[in-house]
């Protein structure tokens, strides 16, 4: 049995641990707010975007001027992954949901016989992918977003996988990240950046398939121009979901923290009070057997 002495270090361990993670879950909450402020005002111009460019893929689709960011390279031998996970860890099973889908579609890949080269975003995922593919890892991003999301940094990683693809390192290009729902819920997204598909969403809207747009200059001059952008947008938007499902998830698994730390210290409290009880009752009877045998 623990003595006494040591059950008070325990819960003073634990009531710091509690403080701690209190404070942890504050500081997360503060930056959701923020975040998650910034992912939904992305999202409509993010889908707009797609919406209108489906639109005008639709009347390029199959035509040898098609840029190359929409008909692709013509095959699908090398796939890019970009995984954008945190820098830090303590966010419940945020990073550990994205890495095994990240898991999942490389092996899935490789069992159809796919070369696959990985971008990581993130030190977490950076460091994953170290240790169970390192032959895969070409290129790794860390401190994105370290002071917020900006969409310079989006930028920079899109030039570097527009370089590599015009380089002709890939042939298809995908994004793993993680959807913001709630505080506690962020959907783990697949989604492809080149080439170019028109979303699920554009298919189904009336206004897309029906609207009648004149062009000037002309659709493949437009598509040159905007197909980059939209993959700078694209990565923009997907870091900024992820940095609002990343503070979510702090903020969750904190806040269960400091609750099971609050827990600990009741039980570590009651055993305290049995324990020194004990310990008194012990002392009054070797008094009382004591006086009793002079």
């Amino acid at each position: 049995m623990a003595s006494l002495k040591d059950l008070r270090t325990r819960i003073r361990s634990v009531q710091s641990t509690r403080k701690i993670t209190s404070a942890m879950k504050l500081v997360a909450a503060s930056r959701l707010k923020r975040a998650q402020d910034a992912a939904e005002a992305s999202r409509p111009y993010a889908e707009r975007m797609e919406r209108m460019l489906g639109s005008l893929a639709q009347s390029m689709a199959g035509l040898p001027t098609a840029p190359a960011l929409l008909a692709g390279t013509g095959k699908t031998d090398t796939h890019l992954l970009i995984i954008a996970t945190s820098d830090r860890g303590l966010a419940g099973g945020f990073n550990a949901t994205i890495l095994r889908e990240a898991r999942r579609l490389i092996r899935a890949l490789q069992g159809e016989g796919k070369t696959v080269k990985v971008m990581a975003v993130g030190r977490k995922g950076r460091d994953a992918m170290r240790r169970e593919f390192p032959k895969l890892l070409i290129d790794s991003v860390t401190d994105v977003g370290r002071r917020g999301v900006h969409f310079s940094e989006a930028k920079s990683i899109s030039a570097a996988v527009l370089s590599r693809f015009e380089a002709g390192e890939f042939d298809v290009a995908t994004i793993i990240f993680a959807k913001f729902k709630s505080a506690i819920s962020q959907i783990v997204t697949v989604q492809q950046l080149i080439p170019f598909g028109a979303p699920a969403a554009a298919e189904k809207t009336d206004e897309a398939a029906s609207a009648i747009y004149e062009f000037e200059p002309s659709e493949e001059e437009i598509l040159t121009e905007l197909l980059p952008n939209n993959v700078g947008v694209q990565i923009f938007t997907a870091l900024l979901e992820n940095a609002a499902s990343e503070h979510g998830a702090r903020m969750t698994a904190m806040d269960n923290a400091t609750r099971n730390a609050g827990d600990m210290i009741k039980g570590l409290t009651l055993v305290y009070n049995r324990t020194r009880q004990a310990t008194i009752t012990k002392e009054l009877i070797e008094i009382i057997s004591g006086a009793e045998a002079l």
